[in-house]
């Protein structure tokens, strides 16, 4: 299996990078060829040009052309980043607006979209500053869900097979910390 890992956060010692240091350690021990993307590694352009959006997909600039070549190869696409202000960092959206652009990731055929990366699978990881419990009261894991997994890749012919939140990141011991990497190597072990 191909897998790609989509990396978006500015420190290279952040949690963020445990949870994609982890994903990437269990792909590889089963064997699977495993690349991870760092958006700030490797300086991802996230602004959304004029030129791209009047420019047909075949047209799209080498940057974007290089993440879709990487998209394309992947069976298993896994997403590490952290929740800010109840959304995707900018550097990711960007990434999003940009890579998986029309006639590359979906169509329009009349009023409905066409997803065009069917068979490709997605998982999901996100770290918050807040405790779950109160962005699950306040429905925000189910809007964020819904936003990402349907209004993104599911709308692209995706599917997501699991979507996971760690909350209270700023404040939770080190024990905690562990258990959440934990969960990660239980969740993508399932899913690879």
């Amino acid at each position: 299996m191909n897998h790609l890992i989509i990396f978006c956060h500015p420190s290279a010692t952040s949690f963020n990078r445990a949870i994609a240091d982890s994903v990437q350690a269990v792909s590889e021990a089963l064997g699977h060829d495993t690349c991870c993307r760092d958006l700030y590694g490797i300086a991802f352009n996230p602004v959304l040009p004029k030129m791209d959006v009047d420019s047909p997909a075949e047209m799209a600039p080498q940057d974007v052309r290089q993440e879709q070549e990487f998209i394309a190869w992947a069976d298993l696409l896994t997403f590490v980043y952290p929740v800010w202000w109840a959304g995707m960092p900018a550097m990711l959206k960007g990434y999003v607006d940009r890579v998986f652009c029309q006639e590359f990731a979906y169509s329009l055929q009349g009023d409905t979209a066409k997803g065009l990366l069917n068979g490709k699978r997605v998982l999901i990881f996100n770290t918050t500053g807040l405790p779950s419990p109160f962005y699950t009261s306040q429905g925000m894991h189910e809007a964020m869900s819904l936003t990402t997994n349907t209004g993104i890749f599911e709308l692209c012919g995706m599917e997501v097979l699991h979507h996971a939140f760690f909350g209270s990141l700023d404040v939770v011991s080190d024990e905690t910390r562990k258990s959440y990497l934990g969960e990660v190597v239980s969740i993508t072990s399932r899913y690879l």
